[in-house]
């Protein structure tokens, strides 16, 4: 049950509650160094991800920003979010009747706007007209998120695909045959990275003497999944010190959202 406090909306309620509590537990539930319940320090670093705020100005009802901000480190060098995404992935496509794993990825990149916070990390991306950190994020068809890498935002899309592969095939236990990919992954040496990792990259380009917005076979899976987490005002710009930071809020995102593709079920499965 909830604290007796006015609820958020970012709250999470008890089924959900319940069917994650097993991934955030690094130590038991009723460990006697405890002082505040997991439930709200949980609910803490989802208002946090969902508003976008100073961790100093997180509402006095919830447990101090300091012991939230230290618990939400921890679960990110664990992994946790991360791990709950991986599974969830898994439940969704399976509730949308498709194969457990999928064959088939998409890849992209996103760059954010540094911010004094982050700004020693960052670079220029020339294509963007934007200095920040880039979010490189493999998709399967239905733009559920497979792996992300952050990067500077100065480094090239085609230097990341050997990483993206061998990270997606390590997720999907190699059964990823085809990743497709815009034509910022255009050249020979990222078709030998795919390769070496059992993998065919496909480049889908803009029809020739097209102008404007071009919708582009199966691109726009990858587009939507950026727009998802856009919605996470933490992730509008590169608030974060930390790159693992940057990436663990990412992978909070995508454990939200896919909570929520899944909340109609969700008391079945806890």
């Amino acid at each position: 049950m909830l604290s007796e406090r006015k609820p958020y909306k970012s709250d999470l309620d008890d089924e959900t509650y319940l069917f994650i509590l097993p991934y955030f537990l690094l130590a038991p539930e009723d460990a006697h160094q405890r002082v505040y319940p997991i439930r709200e320090v949980l609910n803490a670093a989802l208002w946090i991800g969902r508003t976008g705020s100073q961790w100093e100005y997180l509402p006095h009802d919830f447990p101090p920003y300091k012991i939230v901000h230290q618990q939400l480190m921890r679960w990110f060098e664990r992994g946790c979010f991360e791990n709950l995404a991986h599974d969830l992935h898994s439940l969704v496509r399976e509730d949308a009747l498709k194969e457990g794993v999928p064959t088939v990825a998409i890849v992209d990149s996103r760059t954010l706007q540094s911010t004094p916070e982050s700004g020693g990390r960052a670079g220029y991306d020339g294509g963007k007209r934007r200095k920040g950190s880039k979010i490189h994020a493999a998709v399967d068809t239905m733009g559920n998120v497979m792996t992300l890498l952050v990067t500077p935002g100065n480094e090239q899309d085609r230097e990341q695909v050997y990483d993206l592969c061998r990270e997606v095939q390590q997720v999907t236990g190699d059964h990823i045959d085809v990743v497709i990919a815009d034509q910022g992954y255009t050249g020979e040496q990222p078709q030998i990275d795919a390769s070496l990792n059992d993998v065919e990259l496909v480049v889908v380009k803009r029809p020739t003497g097209a102008t404007g917005f071009v919708l582009l076979p199966l691109r726009w899976v990858v587009e939507r999944t950026f727009a998802w987490t856009a919605r996470f005002c933490r992730l509008s710009r590169d608030l974060e010190r930390l790159q693992s930071s940057l990436l663990g809020f990412h992978w909070l995102a995508v454990s939200v959202t896919l909570l929520n593709k899944l909340k109609p079920i969700l008391g079945s499965l806890a």
